[in-house]
């Protein structure tokens, strides 16, 4: 672990929120449009987001949507906002084109997230990668929430969950953003993700030999990045909102925090 801290506000935090045209089944149970604008202890998601990457002292703090109510809050905030493109990988490109590298990317239904969490990430991140990328071990997450359940993605190194935090450190981060989102999308289908790399590469995580630093590394040389995977060291980061039992769990941890 790295206990030199970069310094965040030379860089941009963007929070993708975008939504399909009809609406989120999840939200729209809960009386909302958009998760991100679920109140947990008097605030929606997205606010909580945003003062956390500003408690971690980004300057910058940029949120994407196609959603009226998001982009006024995300104003009130005191974000910059920019529309929503077809997906998370596309949004993420346009962000990327209009402010460059370095830039930390995460999403806006994860009201748990914390300042040091973010200022831990990017300083664990080793110096001469490209990007980088949050996940948390099933050690760390069960020791954090020990009732909750998750998808994990099996590896030769354990067990591991996504925390929806990554960093585009240098300009060649570029390159990757499209396999990314491929990777974002099969997130919980890690064999899709293996056969990117090849039939040898596929043999091995058959075999279970591969290892999660090693899938990354491979899918971004496949593109010419070095890509590197950083273990979160709060289980709690590996906890966002995605349907009402993870709204139910993080309505009892904000309320044990007391916000």
């Amino acid at each position: 672990m790295n206990d030199i801290r970069p310094d965040l506000s030379l860089m941009t935090a963007l929070i993708l929120a975008g939504s399909r045209p009809e609406g989120e089944p999840f939200a729209l149970a809960q009386g909302y449009r958009h998760k991100a604008l679920i109140e947990i202890e008097g605030k929606p998601m997205l606010s909580w987001v945003c003062e956390a990457l500003r408690n971690a002292g980004f300057a910058r703090v940029v949120v994407t949507s196609n959603v009226d109510e998001i982009l006024k809050l995300a104003g009130q905030a005191g974000a910059e906002t920019m529309p929503a493109e077809s997906g998370p990988s596309a949004s993420v490109a346009a962000a990327f084109e209009r402010f460059g590298a370095p830039m930390l990317v995460t999403t806006s239904d994860h009201p748990l997230l914390r300042a040091d969490w973010v200022r831990d990430f990017v300083a664990d991140t080793p110096e001469t990668c490209d990007l980088s990328i949050l996940l948390a071990n099933r050690d760390t997450v069960e020791a954090a929430v020990p009732d909750g359940k998750r998808t994990w993605i099996r590896m030769a190194d354990g067990h591991w969950s996504g925390c929806n935090l990554f960093l585009l450190k240098t300009a060649a981060a570029r390159r990757a953003i499209d396999l990314w989102g491929t990777v974002e999308a099969n997130r919980k289908r890690p064999l899709r993700i293996a056969m990117q790399l090849g039939v040898g590469t596929l043999l091995r995580f058959v075999l279970g030999r591969l290892t999660m630093q090693q899938v990354a590394g491979r899918l971004g040389l496949r593109v010419g990045v070095d890509a590197r995977v950083v273990a979160a060291r709060d289980g709690l980061a590996a906890v966002d909102v995605d349907k009402e039992a993870d709204l139910v769990l993080v309505r009892s941890i904000m309320a044990g925090r007391g916000g």
